[in-house]
């Protein structure tokens, strides 16, 4: 699944939805390639329409939250964090299941980089564990995505070096017993040596096929 690469470095939340709408509408327009954007954010608390108010953080941790249209639950967006969004048209592809495409491209990269993940699959009915985990059901990377006339949009947040106190502030993935971690805190148990961010984009641009 080829795709066109675009690096944009640290965007406010705000405005990247306001961009990806028209990223949508090009592709669905066919005025431009399937892309993946790669990017950070300054430090915003995301939420989908199913979240329970209770699960978000409290006005006392002085983070922003911000509801959107997209599948999953609450998670959280910073410094030291990958945010990749991907515009696919999933008609063009086939029979692709994109989100479980994704999280095998996800666990391709973090294994290249020395690091073991896997996915974990559900049976039908059972809650959601949509997204990338270590070994020992530790959550390194949140995907949720939405597909809309036949293009996705939003896509995942892969933990790299983030302030790991904030998932203390709120419920991640509408999980009360996840735990969240990062490549910091896996390199810091010996799993791997630590990456540069730069590595770490070249693995998952590489793994999924953006160029």
């Amino acid at each position: 699944m080829g795709m066109r690469r675009v690096d944009l470095g640290e965007v406010p939340y705000a405005e990247a939805i306001e961009r990806m709408a028209r990223w949508v509408d090009e592709r669905r327009r066919g005025l431009a390639p399937d892309r993946l954007f790669l990017l950070s954010h300054p430090p915003v608390v995301t939420y989908g329409a199913r979240t329970d108010p209770r699960d978000l953080p409290p006005a006392t941790a002085g983070l922003p939250t911000v509801e959107v249209d997209r599948g999953g639950y609450a998670t959280y967006h910073g410094p030291g964090q990958l945010v990749g969004y991907l515009v696919v048209n999933v008609r063009e592809r086939g029979p692709v299941d994109i989100v479980r495409w994704l999280e095998n491209g996800l666990v391709a990269a973090l294994g290249k980089l020395g690091f073991p993940a896997v996915r974990r699959d559900t049976p039908p009915g059972s809650p959601s564990l949509v997204g990338v985990w270590t070994p020992d059901h530790h959550k390194i990377a949140s995907i949720g995505m939405r597909i809309r006339g036949g293009v996705t949009s939003h896509g995942f947040a892969l933990n790299i070096d983030p302030d790991m106190t904030v998932f203390d502030q709120f419920t991640a993935c509408g999980m009360q017993d996840v735990t969240m971690t990062s490549l910091r805190q896996l390199a810091d148990r010996g799993v791997a040596p630590m990456p540069t961010e730069a590595e770490v984009r070249d693995a998952v641009a590489a793994a999924l096929g953006a160029t």
